[in-house]
Parts: C-alpha cells; sequence; structure tokens
C-alpha cells in the first residue's frame, strides 16, 4: 500500500509512522486512519520490528480532525462510519473499536509529540502505551468548543490517566494544556526540548528493540491494558499461568544465557 498522508519508514528494529499533512497540522482523515491501521499492521507482521514511534510531519503532531469534513458532517447532521474490523479478534472486544485498537497492536507504541495535539489527534495519543512530549507542544480536547462530546473511549481513558476532576476540567473547558503541565498531571510520561525530542524518544525505542524479549513486550503489554478490567486474582492467576509459559520459551534461556555470559541479548522472540 502507497501512503498519502503518513510516512512509513523501518530501520534498527524500530517502525516510524508519520502523519504527514503539515500545511493542515496533520489534521486528521480517513484516509489518515486507514493508512496508520495499514502501517501498524505491517510492523506488527514484521519480525525485526521490536517497537513503534508514532509522530506528526512539521509544527503539528495532529490537530484534530480535518475542518472539511467536519464541515460536511454539521450539514448532514450526522457521520457514517464503517464497521470496524478489529486489529486482533483474540484480544478483549474492549479494544475492537476505533483508537481503542492501539492496545491489541502487539507491540510498544511510543507518541513522539512534537506539537499541537486536539481532538482525535488527542484521543489517538491516550491510546499509545507511552507519551513523549515536545516541551512546545500543546494539548486541547477541542470537543466541547466544537458541540462535540468525549468521544473514542476517552472519557474512559484520559479519567485513568489524569484522574477524574481532572479529565473533567480538560473535557469541559477544552481548554489549552501546555507540556509543563502535562506532565505534571500525568498526560504526558517525559518531556523534551523540540530539537531532541525525535532523537530521544528513538533512542529508548532502540533500547526495546536492542535489549528487550519481544515476547515479552508482547504478553507485559497486554497483562497491563487488560489489569484495567480485572481484579487482583484474574491478574494474579493470568500472571501464574503467562510465568509459566514463559520459563519454557527460547527467550527465557537467553534470557539468562546473556546475562551469564556478559553479552549483548539475541533475543528471537520465542
Amino acid at each position: 500500500m502507497s501512503y498519502s498522508d503518513i510516512m512509513f519508514d523501518v530501520a534498527n528494529g524500530v517502525a516510524t509512522i508519520t502523519l504527514d499533512r503539515p500545511e493542515r497540522l496533520n489534521a486528521w482523515t480517513p484516509t489518515m486512519a486507514a493508512e496508520i491501521r495499514d502501517a501498524l499492521e505491517r510492523s506488527a507482521a514484521d519480525d525485526g520490528v521490536r517497537a513503534i514511534v508514532l509522530t506528526g510531519a512539521g509544527r503539528g503532531f495532529c490537530a484534530g480532525a480535518d475542518m472539511t469534513a467536519l464541515t460536511d458532517i454539521s450539514a448532514q447532521g450526522k457521520s457514517e462510519r464503517a464497521p470496524f474490523t478489529p486489529f486482533d479478534p483474540a484480544a478483549r472486544a474492549d479494544f475492537h473499536h476505533a483508537m481503542t485498537y492501539l492496545p491489541s497492536v502487539p507491540k510498544p507504541i511510543i507518541a513522539a509529540v512534537n506539537g499541537a495535539a486536539a481532538g482525535l489527534g488527542l484521543a489517538m495519543l491516550l491510546f499509545c502505551d507511552l507519551r513523549f512530549s515536545s516541551d512546545r507542544a500543546v494539548y486541547v480536547s477541542s470537543f466541547s468548543r466544537r458541540g462535540l462530546i468525549a468521544e473514542h473511549g476517552t472519557s474512559w481513558m484520559l479519567t485513568r490517566l489524569v484522574g477524574h476532576s481532572r479529565a473533567l476540567d480538560l473535557m469541559l473547558s477544552s481548554r489549552r494544556v501546555d507540556a509543563a503541565e502535562a506532565h505534571r498531571i500525568g498526560l504526558v510520561d517525559r518531556v523534551f526540548p523540540a530539537d531532541t525530542l525525535l532523537a530521544e524518544t528513538m533512542a529508548y525505542a532502540r533500547e526495546i528493540a536492542d535489549l528487550v524479549s519481544p515476547r515479552s513486550t508482547r504478553v507485559i503489554k497486554r497483562q497491563l491494558w487488560d489489569a484495567l478490567f480485572e481484579d487482583l486474582g484474574s491478574s494474579m492467576a493470568e500472571a501464574d499461568r503467562q510465568m509459566a509459559a514463559s520459563l519454557q520459551t527460547d527467550d527465557f534461556r537467553e534470557g539468562v544465557a546473556h546475562f551469564i555470559e556478559k553479552r549483548a541479548p539475541r533475543f528471537k522472540g520465542h
């Protein structure tokens, strides 16, 4: 598949997906959504990819839905959405929807937020595994100022990241939040100077690619996302089952061997 609204690159075990409509601050389109999905499917299927970085071209990360599309929807009074095909049918049903499918991608997704993230751009960030921010980035939900509501699971996920009252603040007011505040309230995990953001994010992603068992990352990611829906007993039972399975794997044997032999690991993912 050739891409028009994104760029896609794989190097050193890291897939990079770049939203590529810089003249529109990477405003969201149905084409962009389909291309991101395709790039994630390619990344998931490629054993050489160990981590995924999602970022934007130019000054913005994603300014939300393209206003042309919103104007058309406003005129019609409705939005036609095709049925969504689950990324991983074996994942829990909660992850079978637009945006919420990102947790079912079996590799860590790290957002490198280079600029404004608004509306759908913010919604997408919430379901990435980690969020690294430029010190120039700003965050805004936008929905209430467009006469809309907290869509695509943002009410559920934002509450878990920043807490109930802070989520209400951000959603009700649709006010702009700078990078420093976003970090303070837990919306983003790290903040870097704008000119080093991508390099710092890639260094982190390459560390995962080079030093971590891809089988472990796959299982741990699913454990932690599923744990949001589980009680402690269920989470413990699943951990016991996964630990027993891990002890039988080549990656476990390699994890012990490289530590004892004081060399770089050579994990295969099984």
